[in-house]
């Protein structure tokens, strides 16, 4: 019968312990840094429609109808999520050079690429030749022709009533059954009341500052932390507790 030296004995557990450990710590960081790289394959699934570049002060809604503030500089527009903006005016820029400046406290979001839902406040737009975007307000539809280049503006009346303004080229406003309502040209206006528009209200309540999702650090969200925290410190408290045992064993790294 082969005897098995204590010391050896404890050397091998140590050196098993030492090596669950490295396996844990490289998990969490691979974890960690593929975070990045899981929003980095959604972009390329579902790539935005543009950018917001905004002071910082503006919203957005969130999952399950929850607002939550645009804590960068330049927010990436997906098709159908609504952003509000407060005091600041925002600058939006989509493919093909188009370009809306938005006014403060103004409700927006984009149905596609080509079509834009203005529920409250005020833009300003830019669209080079070739390129198309409608305006949907309410139940009125602003359309472009992509054969001239088209600058002008809308503003949503605080009663409701809608001003269309073309600067530069030509718009048309249709309403819900596709009849054209009216045709602008360079310098027209036109205004419609309100109960041609019927533009919706939408609540905008803003979300908690303490909410647990929105809490990261580096990028990367709290669980990943807490939970990799949790795993690495459990992992120490073992390697310690074990190389205590008597043996006068080294005590293992906690990490590479």
């Amino acid at each position: 019968m082969v005897n098995i030296h204590p010391e050896a004995e404890h050397m091998k557990i140590g050196f098993a312990l030492k090596a669950w450990v490295y396996f844990l710590c490289v998990s969490f960081l691979l974890l960690a840094s593929g975070f990045h790289t899981m929003v980095a394959e959604a972009k390329e699934i579902n790539p935005p429609l543009g950018d917001m570049l905004s002071p910082g002060d503006a919203m957005f809604e969130s999952t399950g109808a929850v607002w939550k503030n645009v804590e960068v500089f330049e927010f990436p527009i997906f098709p159908g999520v609504k952003i509000k903006t407060i005091e600041s005016p925002s600058l939006v820029t989509l493919q093909g050079n188009r370009q809306i400046d938005v006014g403060k406290n103004s409700l927006f979001s984009f149905d596609r690429n080509d079509q834009m839902q203005l529920l409250q406040g005020n833009i300003e737009f830019r669209l080079p030749l070739t390129t198309e975007l409608s305006f949907k307000v309410g139940e009125l539809t602003a359309t472009s022709d992509p054969a001239d280049v088209t600058i002008g503006s809308i503003w949503v009346h605080s009663n409701g009533a809608v001003t269309i303004k073309c600067i530069q080229g030509s718009l048309s406003v249709l309403n819900q059954e596709r009849v054209v309502l009216a045709k602008l040209s360079s310098n027209d206006t036109v205004t419609f009341p309100s109960g041609t528009v019927k533009v919706p209200k939408v609540m905008v309540a803003q979300a908690d500052n303490d909410d647990d999702e929105a809490r990261r650090l580096l990028g990367i969200p709290w669980w990943i932390w807490a939970a990799g925290g949790v795993v690495i410190a459990a992992a120490v408290i073992t390697v310690v507790a074990t190389s205590g045992g008597g043996h006068g064993g080294s005590h293992g790294p906690v990490c590479p």
